[in-house]
């Protein structure tokens, strides 16, 4: 075909995540509702929460539900009939977290055996939905120091669920009596879907002693308040919820590597559960690359890397990962390297990831910039602007983790 590499990256990109996207996923589920003879409840949290909303409100049609939709900073696209929508804060909880929570509460207060709850739920789920058993400001602090050390989202979303009202199967016991139908597009590895969110509909496999583990661990500095909620046993049953995974980042991949060969790459699948510092990640790809010149090859992995914050600057993992592999792929011809979050943004940016090839390092030494200080100080927003290097997609309507690729070309196009 006649493209140019980053033509075929972009290409990769917007297959990828038009495959992710719920909308048919969610309609297949919601073929498996129970028989209804009582009042339908809905609530949508999440960054996907708009879009898993409107399919639903699709597929249930003229059936008569209320609903709610809760999800980050400008990713409501549109009214929906029959939900209230509200955007909220997103990593870090914030006063209308709260309030949408408590509305979402309300509308499961006082149901019967006959009434069901669908819950709608997406990755973002654990800061957007919210109603915390200490003070805000409290939690937010918490929250932050579990981003800031490097603690992975299994290791917060532990920590979370025995600070809140509605997490780790809380939000499920607020709903019975009533039977509560669960749909859940993945953003955590494997899919564990007491984590997803927080697992507000389902038992908590998590202990107390994990939770002080974690603290430990990362040194985290906590109310006595907070020690003694850690130490209270979470639900370990939600028998009246039915639960259906309806996407994980495994579809992410098989899309690029379909797409990849499709533009005529090899494809080297290396994994969907990439869980290592952000820029290890974009390093080690960038050597595999390096050994791998004169192939038309795309290297394909997805995952959720980390970031240990050292800095004060601006970015996001995936930004981290694509510029960290921009020294290790300059020695190379006609190769580039991208990584994105399949909900469009990453970190707290305008930007979905990072795009750079052979030359990224040069230019940008050109400018001034070194790479190496620019990863010190978590800014690779900032240098990846000076060289076209950032992806911007805006709010996809979807949340599967993230995608990261190497594409090596023979031809010089």
């Amino acid at each position: 075909m006649n493209t140019t590499i980053r033509q075929d990256a972009q290409m990769i990109i917007d297959h990828a995540i038009a495959s992710a996207l719920p909308d048919q996923a969610v309609a297949k589920a919601l073929h498996s509702l129970p028989s209804i003879t009582g009042n339908i409840r809905i609530v949508a949290l999440g960054k996907a929460a708009w879009q898993m909303s409107k399919a639903a409100a699709a597929a249930l049609k003229q059936k008569c539900y209320k609903g709610i939709c809760i999800t980050k900073y400008g990713h409501i696209q549109g009214e929906i009939e029959g939900f209230e929508l509200f955007e909220a804060g997103h990593p870090l909880v914030d006063e209308n977290s709260i309030t949408a929570t408590k509305q979402a509460e309300l509308l499961v207060e006082g149901l019967n055996q006959e009434d069901l709850v669908i819950v709608l739920i997406s990755g973002g789920g654990s800061a957007l939905f919210e109603d915390p058993l200490i003070p805000l400001s409290e939690l937010q602090d918490i929250n932050r120091q579990l981003l800031a050390c490097g603690a992975d989202i299994t290791e917060i979303n532990t920590i979370r669920k025995r600070l809140s009202a509605v997490k780790g199967g809380r939000f499920a016991e607020k709903c019975a009596p009533a039977h509560v139908f669960a749909v859940v597009l993945s953003d955590i590895l494997n899919d564990p879907l007491d984590m997803i969110a927080s697992g507000p509909c389902y038992p908590d496999s998590s202990t107390c002693k994990d939770a002080i583990a974690i603290v430990n661990k990362y040194n985290l500095q906590i109310s006595d308040t907070i020690m003694n909620l850690l130490q209270k046993e979470t639900p370990k049953q939600c028998s009246n919820v039915e639960t259906h995974v309806s996407g994980s980042v495994r579809q992410l991949c098989a899309s690029a590597v379909e797409t990849a060969k499709f533009l005529g790459y090899q494809t080297m699948y290396l994994t969907s559960s990439l869980s290592i510092e952000a820029s290890q990640a974009g390093s080690f790809l960038a050597g595999i690359a390096c050994d791998h010149q004169n192939e038309n090859l795309a290297i394909i992995c997805g995952g959720e890397t980390v970031v240990h914050l050292k800095g004060n600057g601006k970015g996001g993992r995936n930004q981290e990962l694509a510029l960290s592999g921009a020294a290790g792929i300059a020695g190379c011809t006609n190769t580039c390297m991208f990584s994105i979050g399949s909900d469009g943004t990453d970190g707290p940016t305008d930007a979905a990831g990072g795009y750079v090839d052979q030359d990224t390092a040069s230019v940008l030494q050109k400018k001034g910039i070194r790479i190496p200080e620019v990863l010190e100080n978590n800014d690779a927003y900032t240098a990846l602007s000076q060289c076209d290097g950032l992806i911007i997609t805006g709010p996809t309507g979807t949340n599967v983790n993230d995608l990261s690729v190497v594409l090596i070309r023979k031809d010089t196009a």
